[in-house]
């Protein structure tokens, strides 16, 4: 587990590929959570975000899974609107336009389920945010298994967060547009239902799903999944996405 963790941090570092051999496969998804975190050891020091992926059908579909799954973004990997993003086109990049909500409370970790409105209350704001995903696994994202891709950061390469809106509470989160542009082009939209029927849905799910462990802590941003489904990109684009009140953001892809 050990040198599969190494070759996964590496490889999000110099663009290669990472063959997972039949004896190093995660055999359970508390497994591919420990070399995650394994992964994240030896990278950055962890942000104070968080991704979850696979809340829409079509991601659910693309990876082979019918539930979310989440990772930590290491500090190396957040970027605000505007940064450029550093990326390798041979680890099979997409964008996907996503809100991600900022906790104003903790969360901690209880043996009780979070109910949608004690997660409602934590929250503090609403931010545009685009996350970059791919894989550093030889088979790609689809052919790799959740298991591996969630070994592998959940298929993160990089989260980029804007402005966050404190006044977000008029907005219905479900039925806001959101659209994605890509040089100058737009190339897709979706709606806030896209993630779990809403992403506040998504901070309910990732709530449960620490509270057995750590919690999550007031100031963590949580990205919640894709709203406008999966666009390739390659190091050159630029990328825009529109949130209607809540804001736009963009970046733009560098070798």
């Amino acid at each position: 587990m050990r040198s599969l963790s190494k070759r996964l941090a590496s490889a999000r570092l110099d663009g290669v590929l990472v063959t997972i051999q039949p004896d190093e496969e995660p055999k359970s998804l508390q497994e591919a959570y420990q070399i995650q975190k394994e992964v994240n050891s030896l990278l950055s020091p962890s942000s104070n975000a968080w991704k979850v992926g696979s809340t829409s059908k079509e991601a659910q579909l693309k990876l082979g899974t019918t539930e979310p799954g989440a990772a930590r973004v290491p500090e190396q990997f957040k970027f605000r609107g505007g940064d450029k993003i550093p990326v390798f086109s041979s680890h099979d990049l997409w964008v996907e336009g996503e809100f991600a909500i900022s906790l104003g409370k903790d969360l901690p970790s209880r043996e009780q389920a979070y109910s949608y409105e004690e997660v409602y209350s934590a929250i503090d704001g609403v931010a545009p945010s685009l996350e970059f995903v791919g894989s550093r696994l030889k088979y790609g994202l689809g052919g790799s298994g959740r298991l591996s891709v969630t070994a592998d950061g959940g298929a993160n390469v990089a989260l980029c967060v804007g402005q966050v809106v404190h006044d977000w509470v008029d907005i219905d989160l479900p039925t806001q547009r959101v659209s994605l542009t890509v040089n100058g082009t737009e190339v897709a939209s979706g709606a806030g239902s896209n993630a779990l029927e809403d992403p506040i849905n998504v901070v309910l799910w990732l709530a449960n799903h620490k509270r057995v462990s750590e919690g999550l802590f007031a100031g963590e941003i949580i990205s919640t999944g894709t709203c406008t489904g999966l666009t390739k990109v390659t190091p050159g684009d630029r990328v825009e996405a529109e949130f209607g009140p809540i804001g736009s953001i963009n970046t733009w892809l560098v070798d």
